[in-house]
């Protein structure tokens, strides 16, 4: 080994310990290596910032801010309610739903792309099913992973292979379309039902508590209220106003929501002049003895979930907020009906806290004054629309805003754009980078987001960690060290059989994935392995399709874009990829070599 190699070596031991002991951030890490390469002279200047530009990074940036841009005007709220409805809050289904569809769709495109643009949509279901997103989001980055092992078109090492198969100056046969594709299909069922059998083993926050939202904090912090619940009102009943059944006076619950199921309407802003018919579905907030109560009295049925208001009410679109009475506000000496209250602001007054005391019920009829505090409950769109008024403001809010103004009439436009991107990548064979960088600009530029807004989106500890880890690649292919590293296992191999040489060259390429591009294992290992199994008498094809396919298999450290992309907003840790990927990675090589020895005949 040369001088450069040893040192090559030992910098890639550094960044693995401080991967795994977490030091610093992985981001620092990925500056480290900008840094540090160069001053040891393993890579010029140039090389070392070759990240910022690359293709990869460049197309994440770009596909984050289509992804936002995607989730700002509703079109992931659209994509996770079918997967909610057919899974319901079984988690296992939910792994599956998610790990199958975002799969499907990798197989099409650049697996970063799939699992960046159902990122938003994966973190919407975790909310509403109330799991932590850490459950969700590793399944679906190793299913976006693999997903692009389903087609010759899914990952970038694939593609590439029918250009590298030359064997001592002859083309060998090409790949079709889905040559790989019983590959594919059985790693991505075997990855689901991983994650379906152990994952309450392998993933975080397996016995953790889900994380707490805003209005599980305020409802825990006014212990008259409890939660939301929703009733049915039967065919029997007679017809009477909110007034008259005196609902918040006599149990102390509000009514937050309200349903005609027959005239297919919806409000959510309840008047106390409104009308119950027979057959209308009621959303509530207050305590559970309370509900009990007032359902039986009234005959009701108190439903054991959210049903026709799971959607809005849920909690990324709906919630509680508290707002202070501010200084020089309207509202100061007129009660809530005589500021016609809940038509001018639209959300609905929960509890008033005033003085000492938590007024629950007459809210009202009780004259407003400088400090006093309301709970409100409704879409928060609306607390956002509050927020921003221009000043003097009315109300001032004291809780953390969930959600945002949704641009839903962008939506048409939203979609046009990515489908500018798409077939540009699929049909004109433009430059991935450039394609989606295309799709985004379009969204900037249409009003789907503000340029301010699509900076926002941007996760640049991502963008850096894979901007510093590229210069690294780069120096294990210049200074020979990956090709020694090569060499030197393939010549302990000698004449093995045909399924033990592809064994070693699933293992060799897995490995070098972890510390160069999968781009870059490809381009180097397939013409040795090729050579090699001729050598051995085995096919040449089949030695390059293992490794286009084994580039896919890197699930053990952060190093791929999809787990970087995934590490920040999932908050893993890089002991959660070891613990999860180290038996991932042995199950996607018996999987892989199984299939060639069925399907293939390889023995």
């Amino acid at each position: 080994m040369t001088p450069d190699m040893i040192m090559t070596m030992i910098v890639l031991c550094f960044v693995i310990i401080l991967f795994v002991f977490e030091w610093v951030r992985v981001d620092v890490v990925g500056i480290l290596m900008m840094v540090l390469l160069p001053l040891l002279g393993l890579v010029s200047g140039q090389e070392a910032f070759s990240g910022l530009s690359s293709n990869a990074v460049c197309s994440i940036i770009a596909v984050i801010i289509i992804g936002a841009g995607l989730d700002k005007t509703g079109v992931m709220n659209q994509v996770a309610a079918p997967i909610i409805k057919l899974a319901g809050k079984s988690e296992k289904r939910i792994i599956g739903l998610i790990g199958g569809t975002v799969g499907v769709i990798s197989s099409m495109m650049q697996n970063i792309g799939a699992a960046a643009l159902f990122l938003p949509a994966a973190q919407r279901i975790a909310k509403r099913i109330e799991i932590p997103s850490s459950r969700i989001l590793m399944p679906m980055g190793f299913c976006a992973i693999i997903g692009g092992t389903l087609t010759l078109v899914g990952a970038s090492p694939t593609i590439l292979l029918n250009d590298l198969m030359t064997l001592k100056g002859q083309e060998l046969e090409p790949f079709g379309l889905f040559t790989q594709t019983p590959i594919g299909v059985c790693l991505l069922l075997a990855s689901i039902l991983y994650f379906a059998i152990f994952g309450k083993l392998i993933l975080p926050a397996g016995g953790g508590k889900k994380e707490k939202g805003p209005s599980e904090r305020l409802l825990e912090a006014y212990r008259g209220l409890g939660t939301i619940y929703e009733l049915q009102v039967p065919d029997t009943f007679e017809e009477k106003t909110l007034t008259e059944l005196a609902i918040r006076e006599k149990f102390l619950v509000t009514v937050v929501a309200l349903s005609h199921p027959g005239k297919k309407e919806k409000r959510f802003v309840v008047r106390s002049e409104d009308t119950i018919h027979p057959g209308d579905e009621l959303a509530v907030v207050g305590r559970k003895a309370n509900v009990e109560q007032m359902a039986r009295e009234l005959d009701w049925q108190l439903k054991d979930g959210l049903d026709s208001f799971a959607e809005s009410l849920s909690r990324t679109t709906a919630g509680l907020a508290e707002a202070i009475v501010s200084p020089r506000s309207e509202l100061i000496g007129k009660t809530l009906q005589e500021a016609d209250f809940k038509e001018l602001f639209g959300v609905n007054p929960v509890a008033l806290f005033k003085g000492n005391k938590v007024f629950y019920s007459g809210l009202t009829q009780i004259p407003l004054e400088m400090g006093d505090t309301l709970l409100l409950q409704g879409p928060w769109d609306r607390f956002h629309i509050i927020q921003n008024r221009p000043r003097p403001r009315t109300l001032s809010f004291t809780s953390q805003l969930e959600g945002e103004i949704l641009r839903p009439h962008k939506a048409k436009l939203a979609l046009f754009w990515l489908g500018v991107a798409l077939l540009q990548i699929i049909f004109f064979k433009v430059q991935l980078s450039v394609a989606l960088m295309s799709g985004a600009l379009g969204m900037i530029i249409t009003g789907v987001l503000s340029i301010d807004e699509a900076y926002r989106s941007v996760d640049w500890m991502t963008v850096f960690l894979l901007a510093g880890l590229i210069p690294l690649g780069i120096a294990f292919e210049k200074t020979g060290t990956a090709a020694f590293i090569a060499h030197q296992i393939l010549g302990f191999l000698g004449q093995p059989m045909p399924i033990v040489l592809l064994a070693v060259v699933g293992i060799l390429t897995s490995f070098f994935t972890l510390v160069i591009s999968n781009v870059g294992a490809t381009v180097l290992l397939v013409p040795l392995c090729m050579n090699m199994a001729a050598m051995a008498g085995a096919d040449p094809r089949m030695a390059a399709l293992v490794v286009g396919i084994s580039a896919s298999n890197t699930f053990v450290l952060p190093t791929h874009q999809v787990n970087a992309l995934i590490m920040r907003p999932g908050g893993y840790r890089t002991i959660d990829y070891t613990k999860a990927g180290a038996f991932m990675t042995a199950l996607f090589l018996a999987v892989e070599l199984a299939v060639i020895s069925f399907f293939y005949g390889i023995t």
